[in-house]
C-alpha cells in the first residue's frame, strides 16, 4: 500500500512539473493583438504540420523555461499561424517558423541559428535598451572580453549620439551597442575628436568618419562583422546586407589584416569549411582548396584565372575584381534565374530519391502517371473528333441522291451482318 501511495505522489509531481515547464510557453489567440503592447514577447508563429517547427518545439520549451527562471522580463509564446492566418499577416509572417520580438509597436525578426543559447541571447539583447551604458574601466574590460566586436559611442549629447541610438534601435537584432566617457576607455585609446563612435574588434579599434564611411547606419552594418571569420550558412545570409563577401579556404589572415585599409570597405574575409554549401550557391564544382569573391548584391562570383599561392597574388586578384578586369560568373539575370530554378529542382529530386527512393517514386511517379493519362485521354478524344468531322465533310460533298444510296448501303450492310 505505501508503494502504491509513493507512485501516485510521483505521478502528481511529474504531472505537476510538466505542467510548470509547458505554463512558461503561453499559447496565443486572436485576444494577443490588443494585451502584447503590455509587455516583451518572444513569440514562435508555427504551423502544426510543419517538420522544422515540431523540431524547434523542444528548444522552444526549454527558452521559455530559462528565461522565466532568470527572471526576464520576456514573456515567451507561439502561435497557431494558420489558425490565426489575420494576425499572422500583420506581424509579416512568410514562412515557418518565424520567430519575432515583440516590444511595444517594434517587430524584431530572429535570424539567427535555432539554438537555446543563441535565441535567449537576441531575447535578452533586443529586450533592453538600445543603449547600454559602461560607467567603469571594469565594466568595459568585463564587456571587451564578453564581446568579440564592441561598439562604443564616447562623448555627451550630439546629432551624432542621436543617429547613434536609431542605428542601434534598427541593428541591435545584430549586436550590441554601448556609450561612455572617455575616460573609462584604456590609455592607448586616442581618438581624433569627441564626440567618436569607436568599433573594438581583432585586437585593435577603428573610429567612424562621416567623410570616408558613409552613413553611421552602413558602416556598422559592415564593422560588426570580425575582420577573419568562419562562414556559415546563416553567417553568409547576414554578410548579404553588407556588399562584397570573400570566402577563403586557405589561408588569407595576412591579407585580411595587413590590408585592411585598402579592403575593408569592399570585402568581408573569412573560411568556409567544405564545399558543399558553396557548390550549391555558384551551381557549380569549387575544388578545396580555393578563392572565391561573392557579390552578394548582384549574385555574382569571381575565381582566380591563375593559381593564388601567395599573398601578392591574393592582392593582385582582389584588385582585379575591383578595378572590374576580372571575368565574373553568375549574376541576377533571367537566364541565372531560370537555371536557379532547374538547379534547386533537381537537387530536391535527388535529395529525395537519395534519402527515400520509395517515397521519390510516389511523390514524382504518381503525378507523371496521371499527366499520362490525361495526356492519353485528350489525344484519343482528338482522333475521334476529328473522324466524326471528316465522315461529315463527306457526306456534305454528296447530293441527295448519293446521300441516299450511301444509306441503302449501309442499312443492307448491317442488314446482312445481323443476318449471319
Amino acid at each position: 500500500m505505501a508503494e502504491v501511495k509513493a507512485s501516485l505522489i510521483c505521478g502528481v509531481v511529474v504531472a505537476f512539473l510538466s505542467s510548470a515547464v509547458l505554463a512558461v510557453v503561453e499559447d496565443l489567440d486572436d485576444t494577443f493583438k490588443q494585451a502584447r503592447l503590455d509587455d516583451v514577447w518572444l513569440v514562435d508563429f508555427y504551423a502544426p504540420w510543419c517538420g522544422y517547427c515540431k523540431k524547434l518545439e523542444p528548444i522552444w520549451q526549454d527558452v521559455g523555461a530559462e528565461l522565466k527562471s532568470s527572471g526576464s522580463p520576456v514573456r515567451v509564446g507561439k502561435m497557431d499561424a494558420t489558425a490565426y492566418s489575420g494576425i499572422a499577416s500583420e506581424f509579416g509572417v512568410r514562412g515557418y517558423p518565424t520567430i519575432k520580438l515583440l516590444k511595444g509597436d517594434l517587430a524584431y525578426n530572429y535570424k539567427g541559428p535555432r539554438t537555446k543559447d543563441d535565441i535567449i541571447e537576441f531575447a535578452n539583447r533586443v529586450a533592453g535598451p538600445a543603449v547600454r551604458a559602461l560607467p567603469s574601466k571594469q565594466m568595459f574590460e568585463h564587456m571587451m572580453k564578453r564581446h568579440d566586436v564592441l561598439f562604443v559611442y564616447v562623448g555627451g549629447e550630439s546629432p551624432l549620439k542621436e543617429k547613434y541610438i536609431d542605428v542601434a534601435s534598427e541593428l541591435i537584432v545584430y549586436t550590441y551597442f554601448f556609450s561612455a566617457s572617455e575616460d573609462v576607455l584604456p590609455e592607448t585609446v586616442t581618438l581624433p575628436e569627441l564626440p567618436s563612435v569607436v568599433v573594438f574588434k581583432d585586437g585593435a579599434y577603428f573610429t567612424y568618419d562621416e567623410y570616408e564611411d558613409g552613413t553611421l547606419s552602413s558602416w556598422v552594418n559592415k564593422e560588426r562583422f570580425q575582420g577573419y571569420l568562419e562562414i556559415d550558412g546563416f553567417t553568409l545570409y547576414e554578410l548579404g546586407e553588407t556588399g562584397s563577401v570573400w570566402i577563403k579556404l586557405t589561408l588569407i589572415q595576412r591579407v585580411a589584416k595587413e590590408y585592411r585599409e585598402h579592403f575593408n570597405r569592399d570585402f568581408q574575409f573569412g573560411h568556409m569549411d567544405g564545399n558543399d554549401y558553396i557548390n550549391s550557391l555558384i551551381m557549380g564544382e569549387v575544388t578545396v582548396p580555393s578563392v572565391i569573391i561573392l557579390n552578394t548584391s548582384n549574385e555574382q562570383y569571381f575565381l582566380p584565372s591563375e593559381p593564388t599561392e601567395t599573398m601578392e597574388q591574393l592582392v593582385q586578384f582582389i584588385n582585379s575584381v575591383l578595378n572590374g578586369s576580372a571575368q565574373a560568373y553568375g549574376g541576377d539575370g533571367i537566364i541565372q534565374r531560370v537555371k536557379r530554378v532547374a538547379f534547386d529542382a533537381r537537387s530536391t529530386i535527388m535529395s529525395v530519391f537519395r534519402s527515400s527512393p520509395i517515397l521519390g517514386c510516389f511523390l514524382f511517379g504518381l503525378p507523371l502517371g496521371v499527366i499520362s493519362l490525361m495526356c492519353y485521354g485528350i489525344c484519343t478524344a482528338e482522333s475521334d473528333d476529328s473522324a466524326d468531322d471528316i465522315d461529315l465533310l463527306k457526306r456534305e460533298g454528296l447530293t441527295d441522291e448519293e446521300e441516299e444510296e450511301e444509306d441503302e448501303r449501309r442499312h443492307g450492310l448491317a442488314f446482312n451482318l445481323n443476318r449471319e
